[in-house]
């Protein structure tokens, strides 16, 4: 039993004292001032994938290497080090920084389609702010005009039909919201309309195309019917012509019926409005031949009573 507990912490001691061993070797090589040896070693750690450490060099070789030949090479391997520890932030401004340094060399075109694919990596969920959705539209953009042979092109306008995507869902999902919204106050109905308009004119192939033009007619119907009366012919007038619109652009959509109903909905609201409105007319009418007729009868009274006795 001793001697199997005494092999174990041998065994354990033998491990620790290697890896002991390997951070102090790393430790000297990264202390050293022999930077063809670091750079050596920074080529070996990549190509082992710790890129951990393989940017602990990389960094400090940088400064060092700076107007040097062996510094394209170097900067490529940064770049990709980044890349690979997914700091897709930094790994952009690295990419961009070598195809911006070096426009000739052969890797150009690849840092530049890397920096642009970063942006891309980093375009986050269509819920949030989409600034890096632009950025990456345009980086991408920039690539395919300035490689347009590249074999790379495919990919990239791949990318941005997906971020496109991403912008058309958002602008849906924003003006929906207003929709959603619209029974705490009526005029985010109307503020649905305007998104939505908003949103098929920045992507006029939008996929929700059928779906957004319904949600426009529901939406200005919802702010007609809970308008005043006086406003609500005015209010179904536009939702009926944005009802015609859909039925002349969309005769073949699983919406149609919906919107024709919409439609009609609209003109029975138009009617319903007019005869509250002729209603209310007579009431006040009547309301006003009352008054003067009661103030007709005041006014003989007192021409009455100020009549002097003969």
């Amino acid at each position: 039993m001793f001697k199997i507990k005494h092999v174990f912490i041998l065994s354990f001691t033998v491990i620790a004292l290697s890896i002991a061993g390997c951070k102090s070797r790393f430790e000297k090589i990264r202390l050293s001032n022999d930077v063809a040896k670091k750079y050596q070693e920074a080529i070996k750690l990549y190509n082992k994938k710790d890129y951990s450490k393989a940017l602990i060099l990389f960094e400090d070789l940088s400064q060092k290497y700076r107007g040097r030949t062996e510094a394209e090479d170097l900067n490529y391997y940064y770049a990709y080090t980044l890349f690979r520890l997914k700091d897709y932030t930094t790994a952009r401004y690295q990419f961009k920084y070598f195809a911006d340094t070096y426009p000739t060399s052969k890797n150009a075109e690849e840092c530049r389609y890397m920096g642009a694919y970063c942006y891309y990596l980093d375009s986050p969920e269509y819920t949030l702010d989409q600034e890096n959705t632009y950025k990456a539209i345009d980086a991408l953009q920039l690539f395919i005009n300035l490689y347009p042979k590249s074999e790379r092109v495919a990919q990239a306008s791949q990318y941005i039909t997906d971020l496109r995507a991403k912008l058309e869902l958002k602008a849906y999902t924003n003006a929906r919201l207003y929709y959603d919204l619209g029974g705490y106050d009526i005029s985010n109905y109307k503020s649905s309309v305007i998104s939505l308009k908003n949103a098929e004119i920045d992507f006029p192939d939008i996929k929700y195309a059928e779906e957004m033009d319904l949600l426009i007619i529901k939406s200005q119907y919802a702010y007609a019917k809970n308008s005043f009366p006086y406003r609500q012919e005015d209010r179904y007038t536009e939702a009926i012509g944005y009802a015609n619109e859909f039925i002349e652009n969309h005769p073949e959509s699983k919406y149609l019926e919906e919107a024709k109903t919409l439609k009609t909905e609209c003109e029975n609201g138009i009617a319903n409005a007019k005869e509250l409105m002729t209603l209310e007319a007579n009431q006040i009418a009547k309301y006003k031949a009352m008054v003067e007729k009661d103030n007709s009868k005041d006014t003989s009274a007192n021409i009455k009573n100020k009549t002097p006795n003969p």
